[in-house]
């Protein structure tokens, strides 16, 4: 029985042509500055984002991690969203690696409240910590992928400055933000001086993420990186891969965004408490079954029953995420066996 996956724009298979750019890969070792695949890589990424310098990394965990070492120190304090995927899913990295503190605020729809932010930055002093870092995430939430729009962006990044604070955004999934948005990603991150964005989210690439900024940020990021063990040797064949995910795979991120909007309704006319259609923006849903007779686990138990993959996010939420391996199809697919379940 085919199986769709709706758990993550993660779980996407490469394309054909990136199989065949990784087996005729020209290859060197990296570590050594001698691999031109990875090299051609870096060199376009910068070029599209309009940055001085970039760092082909393992993973976009790896390069936030690598861009809190490079921009703070220790004992410093890092302004960040409750629900950032800096603060939740990477290992309590940023006391383990940077030694540094977590400052969590609440936001409004991925945006700090901008008074807020301001009060919270600190000056370094006997008793405090200083403010080394403010970090923002766009798209916002991996359960619901908003959109932070370049205006707000720009507030930050000149309130920012004005403070003397280092500026970092982790931009996983910044080319639906910049699709939805219908502006380039070099315009929407032009005031943003480091950031990151994944190759393997919406792209279908292997693996692998892109550091972007200064040259002297991706000189010390490059040493950084070697320190957690992230130097890599022939990494051309994954670098030739995430090459043509970016020259063939940034549009068609638009298919993504119709599709969910199209599952979303779908759902909607089901029952319309099980989603809620402005927080529909680009390839993200968040299933809530809270006022269904059905908790969200044996949902996602009958789903499965029937060849259709989500991932359970809570006691009564779940995410289905569109990618380039659901077709409109197994969008119909998934509403139609969505409201069986419902109705029994």
């Amino acid at each position: 029985m085919k199986v769709i996956d709706f758990r993550s724009d993660t779980v996407t298979q490469p394309t054909e042509n990136m199989r065949l750019a990784m087996f005729n890969a020209e290859v060197g070792d990296d570590i050594l500055g001698e691999d031109q695949s990875v090299i051609r890589l870096e060199e376009y990424s910068a070029k599209l984002f309009d940055k001085e310098a970039a760092l082909f990394v393992l993973s976009g965990t790896m390069a936030n991690q690598i861009a809190v070492m490079t921009l703070t120190n220790r004992g410093e304090e890092v302004i960040l969203s409750k629900n950032s995927h800096l603060f939740n899913l990477e290992g309590g990295a940023l006391a383990a690696l940077s030694q540094v503190q977590a400052h969590p605020l609440n936001t409004k729809q991925g945006q700090f409240d901008l008074d807020e932010l301001i009060s919270c930055i600190r000056k370094k002093g006997v008793q405090n910590p200083k403010t080394g870092l403010i970090a923002l995430e766009n798209t916002y939430d991996l359960n619901r992928g908003l959109v932070l729009s370049k205006e707000y962006l720009d507030e930050v990044a000149l309130l920012a400055n004005d403070n003397g604070v280092s500026l970092y955004l982790d931009g996983a999934r910044i080319f639906s933000a910049s699709i939805e948005l219908n502006i380039s990603v070099a315009t929407l991150v032009e005031n943003i001086d480091t950031m990151q964005f994944c190759l393997t989210k919406g792209l279908a690439a292997p693996m692998g993420s892109i550091l972007l900024g200064s040259k002297e940020f991706i000189e010390k990021a490059r040493w950084i990186r070697q320190r957690l063990g992230g130097g890599m040797r022939q990494a051309g064949h994954m670098a030739a891969a995430a090459l043509i995910a970016l020259l063939e795979m940034r549009e068609r991120i638009k298919e993504d965004h119709l599709n969910a909007k199209i599952l979303a309704q779908g759902l909607y006319k089901i029952d319309s408490s099980l989603v809620d259609l402005n927080q529909v923006q680009t390839n993200i849903i968040k299933v809530c079954l809270k006022k269904t007779s059905i908790d969200a686990r044996e949902f996602a138990r009958q789903l499965l029953g029937l060849g259709i993959r989500v991932k359970v996010i809570g006691e009564h939420n779940c995410r289905m995420i569109t990618h380039v391996d659901t077709s409109k199809d197994d969008i119909h697919f998934a509403i139609k066996q969505i409201k069986i379940i419902m109705e029994q």
